[in-house]
Parts: C-alpha cells; sequence; structure tokens
C-alpha cells in the first residue's frame, strides 16, 4: 500500500473499495475490489487468467515494482482486455500533463528539456516512458544508488532499459551531482530528498514535481520563491498530481471503444485531455492541473483515449 508498504490483503481491501468507488463516481465504470493473499508473480497472473472472463478490463494496483513490470506485462500479452497498472500509468499521464501546462509557463519547449526523475521503480519507469514518448529531451533516472547509467553493475532488467535510453551523457553520482542545469525535477521517491540548493542549481524557472506521499521530496514553502512551478501529491498544496485524473476515464474510453489494450497512444490522448482540462485563462504556476473534482475531466479522457484506440486498431471489430 502507498506510503505503508505490504500491509496484507485484509488492510489492502478498504483501499480497494475506495477505488471502485472512484471508478463508479467520475465514469460510471462498475468495479470490484478483489485482493490477493499472495505476492509471487506467478500465482497473481494465473489467478488474473481464471478471472479475466468475468471482466472487460483490469487495474492492477500497488504492486511493487520489478514485479509489477513482468505481472503487467504478461497479462497484457495474455489477456484481450485491457490491462492497466495504475501505479504506473496513471501516474505517468497525470505527470505528462501537468508538465505539458508547466512548460507553457515557463515558455520552454518539451524537446529541449532536461528531467531528473527521483525513484526508479514501477512510477518512475513508467513516468520516464511516457515523457520520452512525449518527445523530452533527456531523462536523468536516480535510485539510492545515484543515477541510473549504462556504466554502472548490477541493474535489474527495468533499470538496464532504463540506463540504455536515458541519462544521454552518462552522468553518474548522487542527485545532487545531476541536478544542475535540469529544467525538471520529478520526484517519486521520498520524503527530503533534495534541498533548496539542489533547485537554485537547477536552470532558469525551475520545474519542481515533489510527489512523494505523505511526505514530499521537499516542502513547497522552502523553494516558492526559487521555483517557477511547484506541485505535489498532496491535495493542501495547489497543483495536486493525482491519478483520480486518468484511470475512470482511461477505462470508461477503452470500454466504450471495445479496446483489447490500453496503447501508448492513449496515454499520450490522456494525458492531453487533463491538460487541456486548463483553459489559457486559468492557467498559472498554482494552477496547471484541473481539480480532481472537475467533472469533465473523465468523460474528455474517454473521449480522447477511445478515438485513440481506434486510431491505434485495438478495438473490437463490431465497436
Amino acid at each position: 500500500m502507498l506510503g505503508l508498504g505490504d500491509i496484507g490483503p485484509e488492510a489492502a481491501m478498504p483501499v480497494m473499495e475506495g477505488k471502485a468507488l472512484l471508478f463508479k463516481h467520475f465514469a460510471g465504470v462498475d468495479a470490484f475490489p478483489i485482493c490477493l493473499a499472495t505476492t509471487d508473480p506467478d500465482e497473481i497472473v494465473e489467478t488474473v487468467l481464471r478471472l479475466g472472463p468475468t471482466f472487460g478490463g483490469i487495474n492492477l494496483e500497488d504492486i511493487a515494482a520489478p514485479g509489477a513490470f513482468e505481472i503487467e506485462e504478461r497479462l497484457v500479452e495474455l489477456m484481450d482486455i485491457p490491462v492497466f497498472h495504475d501505479d504506473q500509468h496513471g501516474t505517468a499521464i497525470v505527470a505528462l500533463a501537468a508538465l505539458e501546462n508547466a512548460l507553457k509557463i515557463v515558455g520552454k519547449d518539451m524537446s529541449q528539456v532536461t528531467v531528473v526523475v527521483a525513484g526508479v521503480g514501477a512510477a518512475g519507469v513508467a513516468v520516464s516512458k511516457i515523457l520520452l514518448n512525449a518527445g523530452v529531451g533527456n531523462v536523468i533516472g536516480c535510485d539510492r544508488q545515484g543515477a541510473v547509467h549504462t556504466g554502472r553493475e548490477g541493474l535489474n532488467k527495468s533499470k538496464q532499459w532504463f540506463a540504455e535510453n536515458t541519462n544521454l551523457e552518462s552522468l553518474s553520482g548522487t542527485i545532487s551531482s545531476v541536478m544542475p542545469g535540469a529544467d525538471v525535477f520529478i520526484g517519486l521517491s521520498g520524503p527530503d530528498l533534495i534541498t533548496r540548493e539542489d533547485v537554485i542549481s537547477m536552470a532558469k524557472d525551475p520545474i519542481v514535481f515533489a510527489m512523494a506521499n505523505p511526505d514530499p521530496e521537499i516542502r513547497p514553502e522552502l523553494i516558492q520563491d526559487v521555483a517557477a512551478v511547484i506541485a505535489t501529491g498532496r491535495s493542501d498544496f495547489p497543483n495536486q498530481i493525482n491519478n483520480v485524473l486518468a484511470f475512470p476515464g482511461i477505462f470508461r474510453g477503452a470500454l466504450d471503444a471495445g479496446a483489447r489494450k490500453i496503447t501508448e497512444n492513449m496515454k499520450l490522448a490522456a494525458a492531453g485531455a487533463i491538460a487541456d482540462a486548463v483553459s489559457a485563462e486559468d492557467l498559472s504556476p498554482t494552477h496547471i492541473i484541473p481539480s480532481v473534482f472537475d467533472p469533465t475531466v473523465a468523460s474528455s479522457v474517454a473521449a480522447a483515449s477511445a478515438a485513440a484506440a481506434r486510431a491505434d486498431g485495438v478495438c473490437r471489430p463490431e465497436q
């Protein structure tokens, strides 16, 4: 569980019930919470496959990396319905939407920016992938051992992919050593990871998304005078980056279109719809992302992702 670790299926059930309510409230999707008493990837895959014929889609939740990558990859390949790991892709979609609008504020082009991502777990890898697919110039990922690069030994499969596709200059060292000159910081790790001095060392008009919950990588009040745009994962600060802006609508769109899978273009389209929910008139450093209670977001995301599914040719013929 987010912020709590492996606390067992019984303790996880209230969170899953809440998630099911969000599906219904925002997108009219009937969701059924299922918590499994196993952490074994083979057992999880086998269980989901056996349950599959009952459902129109599968939303995976609270599965830690690296098992999350293997489980989702296998299920996407084996199943004929959408499989979506929300901790990865929901986070990535909303982070991209927020970044699209933040870059409008500072007048920078996606292709020219360098993004430092703290945390190379499930969410960090997914965020980095969607940023690269959206055209971000360079991504540098850091974990507990520092920057991920091709010269590092002992990388697992997902981090090896990360090393081969990011960090164009093969920078090494701590996160503080790769922050200078970066345009964007995206935190998906833990509290108090970076300092005010790290943000000051970034390029002009730095963008900081300190998304760790419940305590961000740096407190917003410490950098309000040096960062151009600040976002967190919390509701008590401006610019909350919350998955609820993505997952109800993208499943509604996938189901409406009869999509057999959720493609990268569907995720990009969803991010664009979320970004567009903030009008040019309303866009400001403290308003780069719509409210989680905005009733128009889910339907806009659904329409955009359904159109992308049809364009990608992943829909059943009758749809």
